[in-house]
C-alpha cells in the first residue's frame, strides 16, 4: 500500500479558521470561508469569510479564472418547515483556470475535505451561473 504525498500544505491558521467557522452558531443566513492555494508556497490561504451572504452574491465575489474551495454553512429549508445549516465544500473550479492550477486544486481536494470535515461537495465548474440557490437546493434535498 502507498501512502498519499501531500502537495499542499494546510497551515495550523487555516485549520483554526475552518474549526470556528465549523463550530459558529448560526440561526440565519448562509457563510462562508474561501480558501486558496498559494502556488509558490505550496500552503493553502484564507482568501475570505462572508456572513449572512445569498448564493448569488457569494458567485460573484468568486475569481472567474481561479480554483477555490468554499466551505459554506448553508440556509436549507426543508419542504417539512424545518431549517438547518449543514456543511457544504463547494469546489469552485471553473473551466477557464489555468491548467497546473486546475491540477494542483484537484490533487489537494480530499486533503481538504478531510480537514475541513464536510462529507458534502458540490462540483461547480461553469462560474457564477453553476452556483445557484436552486442548483444547492437540488444537490441537498434531491
Amino acid at each position: 500500500m502507498s501512502s498519499q504525498t501531500v502537495l499542499v500544505d494546510i497551515p495550523q491558521a487555516v485549520k483554526d479558521s475552518l474549526r470556528k467557522f465549523r463550530f459558529a452558531r448560526r440561526n440565519a443566513g448562509s457563510a462562508a470561508i474561501v480558501i486558496k492555494i498559494n502556488k509558490a508556497k505550496l500552503i493553502m490561504e484564507e482568501e475570505e469569510q462572508f456572513d449572512n451572504i445569498s448564493i448569488e452574491d457569494l458567485a460573484e465575489e468568486l475569481p472567474e479564472n481561479s480554483p477555490r474551495y468554499v466551505v459554506l454553512s448553508y440556509e436549507l429549508k426543508h419542504k417539512d418547515g424545518r431549517t438547518s445549516f449543514p456543511l457544504v465544500l463547494i469546489n469552485w473550479s471553473p473551466s477557464t483556470s489555468e491548467t497546473g492550477m486546475m491540477t494542483l486544486h484537484a490533487s489537494a481536494l480530499l486533503n481538504f475535505q478531510n480537514t475541513a470535515d464536510v462529507s458534502k461537495v458540490i462540483e461547480v465548474r461553469d462560474g457564477p451561473e453553476g452556483l445557484t440557490k436552486e442548483e444547492i437546493d437540488a444537490k441537498l434535498l434531491g
